[in-house]
C-alpha cells in the first residue's frame, strides 16, 4: 500500500517539483496550500507572497497538471496568534524576531502536521533545502546539497517526531536542477522569482505594518549615545533593529548605526561601527536535535543570522534552557530576538533565540 504525503504547496517552484519528485518515489500525493493571512484584500494579492491568492491558483495549476488532489487549508487563527502576535510582541519590547522560523516551527511542522495525520497522511512534506537522515536511533537535519540554497538555519526548531513524519525532496537538489525539472514538467512556475518579503508586511514595511496593528503603542523616543547623551528624536522603537545605519533621520557627518535598542527607556543607542562587533551571546529557548541536551562544552560552527556566514564557536551549558556561545571572531550585530544556530559540520546541532 502506498504511503501518503500531504506536501504544503506554496506556488513556487520548490514545493512544485517536490510534489512531483515523491509522485515518481511512489507515493500517495496530496496538495495542500496553507491559508494563512487573515484578509483576501490587498496585502494578500501581491506578486510573490507566499499566501497570496495568486499563489493558491498556481499551487491549485500545479496539482492539476500533476494529477494530484489539492486542498486549502485554513491556519489562519493560528498564523495570527504564533506569528504575527509575535513578530509584533517582539519588536514592541526591543527585540527582532524572524516570523519565518515561527511559522516552520508552529505552523507548517505543528498545526499542519497535525491536521495531516488527522486525514490519514503518514508524511508531510515542503520544499525546503534541507536533508533529514536517520542515524542510529535519531533523525538528524543536514544542509542541503545546495550550500547557496540551504534552508536550516530556519529549521533548527523541528522535533525527532517532526523529523521523523517529515520529507524534503528538494535538499538533494541544486535550485537550477529544481527549475530545470519544472521547465521540463512544463509548469507555469518554472521561472517564478522566490519569495523574499515578510508574507503579511506589506510592501515589506514593518514598522508601519506595527503601528497599524498596535495603535497608540509605537512612540517616538530618544537617540542616545553609550553614555546616554540625547543625540536627537527617534519615530519609534519598532522602527530600527541592531547594525542598522541607513533610515535612521539623523545626520552627524559620519555613519552611525543602531548598536541597542532600550524598550524600558523607548531608547535608540546610536554609535561607531566597532560598537556592533561582539564576540559572544546568550541564547534560551534552545533546540537540539541529534541529542536531547548539551551536556558539555562543545566546538560547533554557528550563524547568528540567516544570510551570516558560518563562524566557529564554543557552546558552553548554562542550566536548564540557555548556553553561552563564545565565537573565535567578532561577529556583527548579533540581536536579540534572532536565531543562533549551531552546526558540526553538515549537521544541525540546534539552535536557541539569542536573549542578550
Amino acid at each position: 500500500m502506498k504511503k501518503k504525503v500531504v506536501i504544503g504547496m506554496s506556488g513556487g517552484v520548490d514545493s512544485s517539483v517536490a510534489a512531483y519528485l515523491l509522485k515518481e518515489e511512489g507515493y500517495e500525493v496530496i496538495g495542500v496550500t496553507m491559508q494563512i493571512w487573515q484578509e483576501d484584500d490587498e496585502y494578500t494579492d501581491r506578486e510573490g507572497g507566499c499566501c497570496s491568492i495568486g499563489a493558491v491558483e498556481d499551487a491549485r495549476r500545479v496539482a492539476d497538471k500533476l494529477d494530484i488532489p489539492f486542498y486549502v487549508m485554513n491556519f489562519r487563527k493560528e498564523f495570527e496568534v504564533k506569528v504575527i502576535d509575535y513578530f509584533i510582541d517582539e519588536y514592541l519590547i526591543g527585540r527582532t524576531p524572524n516570523p519565518c522560523i515561527a511559522c516552520n516551527r508552529y505552523i507548517k511542522f505543528d498545526s499542519f502536521l497535525k491536521k495531516a495525520k488527522a486525514i490519514g497522511a503518514d508524511y508531510v512534506s515542503t520544499g525546503h533545502y534541507a536533508k533529514i537522515e536517520k542515524v542510529g536511533d535519531r533523525y538528524v537535519l543536514k544542509s542541503a546539497d545546495d550550500d547557496r540554497k540551504d534552508q536550516t538555519y530556519a529549521l533548527y526548531n523541528l522535533t525527532q517526531d517532526m523529523l521523523e513524519q517529515t520529507l524534503m525532496p528538494c535538499g538533494e537538489y541544486t535550485k537550477t536542477r529544481i527549475r530545470e525539472i519544472a521547465k521540463e514538467l512544463e509548469l507555469e512556475v518554472h521561472d517564478k522569482k522566490d519569495s523574499q518579503e515578510i508574507c503579511f508586511v506589506y510592501d515589506n514595511n514593518h514598522g508601519r505594518f506595527i503601528e497599524e496593528e498596535a495603535p497608540g503603542k509605537v512612540k517616538p523616543g530618544n537617540f542616545v549615545d553609550k553614555n546616554s547623551n540625547v543625540l536627537g528624536m527617534h519615530k519609534g522603537i519598532v522602527h530600527y533593529t541592531i547594525g542598522q545605519r541607513k533610515g535612521l533621520g539623523i545626520a552627524f557627518g559620519k555613519p552611525v548605526y543602531v548598536t541597542d535598542i532600550n524598550s524600558k527607556t523607548n531608547e535608540v543607542v546610536l554609535g561607531d561601527e566597532t560598537d556592533i562587533f561582539k564576540n559572544q551571546l546568550i541564547a534560551g529557548d534552545l533546540n537540539f536535535i541529534p541529542f536531547d541536551k548539551l551536556e558539555a562544552p562543545m566546538e560547533v560552527q554557528a550563524k547568528v543570522r540567516y544570510s551570516a556566514p558560518r563562524a566557529k564557536a564554543v557552546l558552553i551549558p548554562m542550566g536548564e534552557d540557555k548556553v553561552k556561545v563564545v565565537f573565535e571572531q567578532k561577529q556583527r550585530a548579533i540581536t536579540k530576538g534572532q536565531a543562533v544556530v549551531f552546526y558540526d559540520g553538515e549537521i544541525v546541532v540546534g539552535g536557541g533565540t539569542i536573549e542578550e
